[in-house]
């Protein structure tokens, strides 16, 4: 049985590798179509020429758009080596690396949620042939942006085994390029600590935590000894600029701050979002911590994942590429428990992604989110009401509701004529 299992996969895995295929090349053909700019990565060359050259990077416009540099000091030195290729084999070299990370990310991504059935190659193909056309997805692809990249330094950490002597070092060089990462520091050690006091295994916890803050220090570190004066910049000035990044109000910021802008009719939200961003990141790490306390890992890591996009000044539609987790761990829930209610979460949350409802609303020129009614605010608020639901659904799990093996069985389910009792065995038996 095992072998003519494995022939079936493997005859399975040609097909779901070719849908995958089929489905980047219709998405490559669509990119091309839009005659698509990908004008994040035309920034991240010009910022890796002034590390390179040593001008300063943050009096740096880049583009037609006047974009300036927002990252911390050690993302352009990253972005060195994309000097030496121009811009025309830049933009295809970015798309099929960014294509390859949509694998990885979705592979990790099951690995995380638990389901060894469903971490199979098959199922990462056939998952990554559609995750491409997920708005945030689709438009990480768009720009040339860097949040696959991230999101699979995070995931690697947090898949490693609870001994593994690096896990933490992916977290801690993702905050070093982009700080809103940092966030899952701070939830590992409430792990441990929540662990310590329940006199449990606190120490894997800590140490991962300890592991990304030393990679963050030393990447840190690294930046300032190459960079002194564009470090010191901007771990003393820029760094406190929320606004450098693009207005507040801006419909493709989906965020606390993004909705209160549009909700209040404000370009800058001030103390209303320093309280908000607070509630929000309290609450959004009290579920984290408990659903991983509780033993859901996976719970507790997309959790945090979504208070930090939530609570970061600016997260734009793209950042949310955080959505695939969330969907995934929805629907192998679903497929594991059923329920009609778990089935309308998991598929109401890829609908939300898949839908670019946000964009169905006035924005661009002219500020015209600053005068959104009722409706308009709620279709540009969709991913952080869709978060909200999420931190929802994971409270209610770190809660212990719905508990495991809650769903009754059909009447007579394992039981074969003559009222036998069938056995489960494992697969080895």
């Amino acid at each position: 049985m095992s072998v003519i299992a494995s022939v079936v996969i493997r005859r399975r895995i040609p097909l779901a590798a070719g849908g995958c295929v089929l489905s980047f090349a219709l998405f490559w053909a669509a990119q091309r179509a839009a005659d698509v700019s990908m004008v994040d990565l035309m920034v991240y060359r010009a910022e890796g020429e002034a590390a390179r050259t040593g001008a300063d990077l943050y009096a740096l416009r880049a583009t037609e758009y006047d974009l300036p540099m927002t990252y911390p000091p050690f993302a352009a030195l990253l972005f060195i080596p994309l000097t030496l290729l121009d811009p025309v084999d830049l933009r295809p070299l970015a798309t099929v690396g960014n294509l390859l990370l949509v694998f990885a990310f979705v592979r990790l991504s099951l690995r995380l949620v638990g389901e060894r059935r469903h971490a199979r190659v098959e199922t990462a193909l056939w998952v990554s042939a559609v995750a491409v056309w997920v708005e945030p997805v689709w438009t990480t692809l768009r720009y040339g942006q860097v949040n696959l990249l991230l999101a699979v330094l995070v995931l690697w950490s947090l898949t490693r085994r609870p001994d593994h002597r690096w896990a933490g070092v992916g977290i801690g060089v993702a905050a070093a390029i982009k700080l809103t990462p940092a966030l899952f520091v701070v939830f590992l050690l409430l792990v441990g600590a929540v662990a310590g006091v329940r006199r449990g295994a606190w120490r894997p916890a800590v140490r991962h935590a300890c592991v990304a803050a030393a990679a963050f220090l030393g990447a840190t570190l690294l930046a300032a000894a190459v960079l002194p004066g564009a470090s010191r910049n901007f771990w003393t000035r820029v760094v406190f600029e929320a606004g450098r990044a693009g207005r507040a109000e801006n419909t493709a910021n989906q965020s606390v701050r993004g909705v209160l802008a549009r909700l209040l009719h404000t370009p800058e939200p001030g103390a209303w979002w320093a309280v908000g961003a607070a509630v929000v990141c309290v609450a959004g790490l009290g579920v984290a911590v408990a659903a991983a306390a509780r033993g859901e890992r996976a719970w507790g890591a997309v959790a945090c994942a979504a208070t930090a996009l939530l609570v970061s000044p600016v997260s734009w539609s793209h950042h949310w590429v955080w959505c695939v987790p969330m969907a995934l761990l929805l629907w192998t829930r679903a497929a594991r428990w059923g329920g009609r209610g778990r089935w309308a979460a998991a598929g109401g949350l890829a609908l939300v992604f898949c839908s670019y409802a946000l964009w169905w609303v006035p924005h661009g020129h002219g500020r015209p989110e600053l005068a959104q009614d009722f409706g308009e605010m709620t279709l540009s608020a969709i991913y952080p009401l869709a978060a909200v639901g999420f931190l929802a659904v994971a409270a209610a799990v770190a809660l212990g509701f719905p508990r495991r093996g809650s769903r009754v069985p059909r009447a007579g389910a394992g039981r074969p004529r003559g009222g036998l009792r069938r056995w489960r065995t494992s697969r080895s038996a």
